[in-house]
């Protein structure tokens, strides 16, 4: 049981990080010289929080999959 939660523990963080770095436009916004640092790390926190909401689905449905149903 306890290995169990595990797994599904490390499967959902394993999802979310992959969320979050397939979401990030890094290439775009390292390589151009006219992003500021401050507009930067405003359009990181807007990535963030629009990922927030995908990131509970994501988790919902590894623990339980009749929900998408």
């Amino acid at each position: 049981m306890m290995k169990d939660r595990k797994a599904k523990a490390k499967l959902i963080i394993l999802l979310g990080g992959i969320w979050i770095m397939v979401t990030l436009p890094l290439p775009w916004l390292v390589n151009n010289p006219l992003v500021s640092e401050s507009q930067f790390y405003t359009i990181l926190a807007i990535i963030g929080v629009i990922s927030i909401p995908f990131i509970v689905l994501g988790v919902a449905w590894t623990l339980k999959p009749e929900l998408a149903n």
